[in-house]
């Protein structure tokens, strides 16, 4: 494919320049300055740095996140590891580099990656072979490309390309998650919208990524519980499940307890409170809660003193470390009372019985309570 992409390209150069293709007013790769360019210190001015810091900011996020687009797909084509990391650290200094050639921004090409693929370059020796042949047109070369078209280079680039675009993992996406499909639709029409310039594409699928995803820390899945056939606590609305005990209310809240859901969480609290006026304790499941934050310490605090006025008690089910960890850092837990919070929802059923707050037991399956009434 490599000698036939490379006929092909020296052949239609040819052709070019027999029939004047440039004077029919044909789009040709024209002059092409010859020679290296030279090297020096950059000029550093503080105030134009200052100025410049927000734009070469978008710059160096858009850099990264279109050479990271290719690199993925390639990598998963080619079965091969991939480090971001590293990836970062060798565009960042190819840009410092650029610097003392006084020349523009530099990062990963993803129609010369897609091309490598498409000419089975396995290693970056394929880079190295690349830029030697560079500088040789740049030195000898560059009066045979004044006939090149344009729509060549573009069919060449088109052809490598062609073979990273994958609408089975968008439709995947779509499957997966509406918002993610939408993205990535959204953000391939506003890539071909803008053609060629390509970063206005990635940036709008950026933003647009950022704002569905802050949309759904806003709105993480709350469920009122109820008690399955089981023994487990599962969601009531879904399973058309009863309360637990009219003295009793659970729910469960999947997803960090940080500033952005904070008001949402306790919005389901209070809910929860007014369609049951008989509830005397709310029980939070928390093995979803991965996370608590200082406006996710106020908000339980505030709640927990509201709650005691109208005379509820909350407590907890199922904390992870790291948030009980936040909890008695903060004094939250003396707040909330250590007798509150629970390891299971299992124990948290067996301790409200003991002291009175429900006048059954629950949380134990069918089978369960068979067996305590034959031991009986």
């Amino acid at each position: 494919m490599r000698a036939c992409l490379l006929i092909t390209v020296v052949l239609l150069t040819w052709v070019s320049y027999e029939i004047g293709y440039a004077g029919l007013g044909g789009k040709v790769v024209g002059i092409v300055p010859q020679g290296l360019p030279t090297l020096g210190i950059p000029l550093l001015d503080w105030n134009a740095t200052m100025a410049l810091i927000p734009a070469a900011f978008v710059i160096a996020l858009i850099s990264f996140m279109e050479a990271m687009s290719s690199c993925k797909v390639i990598a998963i084509k080619t079965r091969q590891p991939w480090d971001e990391n590293k990836e970062l650290i060798g565009q960042g200094l190819a840009k410092i580099a650029s610097a003392f050639c006084h020349s523009m921004p530099v990062s990963g090409s993803f129609s010369r990656s897609a091309l490598n693929l498409a000419t089975s370059a396995q290693t970056s020796f394929s880079s190295i072979v690349s830029a030697i042949f560079v500088l040789l047109t740049l030195l000898f070369f560059t009066p045979l490309l004044y006939h090149l078209p344009k729509p060549v280079l573009a069919a060449v680039i088109m052809m490598a390309v062609i073979g990273l675009v994958n609408f089975r993992s968008v439709a995947n996406a779509w499957r997966a998650s509406r918002d993610d499909g939408i993205a990535a639709i959204v953000t391939f029409l506003t890539t071909l919208a803008f053609a060629p310039n390509i970063q206005n594409g990635i940036l709008t699928g950026i933003i647009l990524s950022l704002a569905l995803l802050l949309y759904r820390m806003m709105r993480p899945r709350v469920a009122d519980l109820g008690l399955y056939e089981d023994g487990t606590l599962r969601d009531a609305r879904r399973h058309n499940l009863p309360l637990l005990h009219p003295k009793l209310g659970a729910i469960r809240f999947d997803g960090a307890l940080r500033f952005i859901n904070v008001s949402y969480f306790e919005d389901a609290l209070l809910t929860l409170e007014r369609k049951n006026p008989s509830v005397r304790y709310i029980l939070v499941k928390c093995d979803g809660v991965n996370y608590l934050d200082a406006s996710g310490v106020e908000m339980l605090s505030s709640l927990i003193s509201r709650f005691k006025n109208n005379g509820i008690t909350l407590g907890f089910s199922g904390l992870k470390k790291q948030v009980r960890e936040v909890m008695d850092s903060t004094g939250l837990s003396q707040k909330m009372g250590a007798d509150n919070i629970f390891a299971t929802d299992q124990e948290a059923f067996d301790q409200l019985y003991q002291r009175g707050v429900i006048d059954v037991r629950i949380g134990q399956s069918q089978e369960a309570l068979d067996h305590l009434t034959c031991a009986a």
